[in-house]
């Protein structure tokens, strides 16, 4: 991807409701991927929608990530797994390791392994399997809502938090929001678990 690409949302005009949730009107409840950095209002989503509440993770570097058990049931929240530049594993961005680089983040787009596009009648058209919804609130809402949930001391993934912490892992996401999108498989962004859904392009 180029990085000097912004990132850019308008509102998705042909809408439906589901559960009392706007949705892209094409979009089938089953197809439903739920993904954001913590504290973005993922699991609350899932919780209106009556999904499968045990959260899920891929790592986007393996190959055929796209046909794993985790992603079998829907809609479900997902953790993904970043390669980032300077890294040799994949990490979530609340692993130790991610949080110890002590930079801001890149993702290394060469290592993201892609599903294929459907080349025969009774193939499974990957692209179209999935329908991402990236959870992604402002970094300064999302760091006052993790700074509440953090003097409750019910996720470990807020303890020592920093607003740069945020603002790096929620770069990453769009970064691949942005990625995945460009390659045909759908995404769309919510500002939070109240906002609408929002559609990605790449300029005014």
């Amino acid at each position: 991807m180029d990085e000097d690409i912004p990132f850019f949302l308008k509102p998705i005009e042909d809408v439906q409701t589901i559960k009392g949730k706007l949705f892209p009107a094409h979009l089938s409840f089953r197809q439903l991927l739920i993904t954001g950095p913590p504290g973005a209002g993922k699991s609350t989503m899932i919780v209106k929608l009556g999904g499968w509440s045990e959260e899920g993770y891929i790592d986007l570097s393996l190959n055929k990530w796209w046909s794993a058990q985790s992603l079998s049931l829907r809609p479900r929240e997902i953790h993904l797994g970043f390669p980032i530049v300077g890294l040799t594993e994949v990490h979530a961005v609340f692993d130790e390791e991610w949080l110890a680089h002590g930079q801001r983040n890149k993702v290394d787009f060469e290592r993201i392994v892609l599903p294929p596009e459907k080349k025969y009648f009774f193939s499974v058209d990957w692209h179209n399997r999935y329908v991402f919804e990236f959870v992604l609130p402002g970094a300064e809402q999302l760091f006052e809502q993790r700074i509440k949930r953090a003097k409750k001391r019910t996720h470990h993934v807020d303890a020592n938090l920093t607003r740069s912490t945020v603002e790096d892992q929620l770069d990453v996401y769009r970064q691949v929001a942005m990625y995945l999108n460009q390659h045909g498989i759908y995404t769309y962004v919510r500002e939070g678990s109240d906002g609408v859904p929002m559609q990605l392009i790449e300029s005014h």
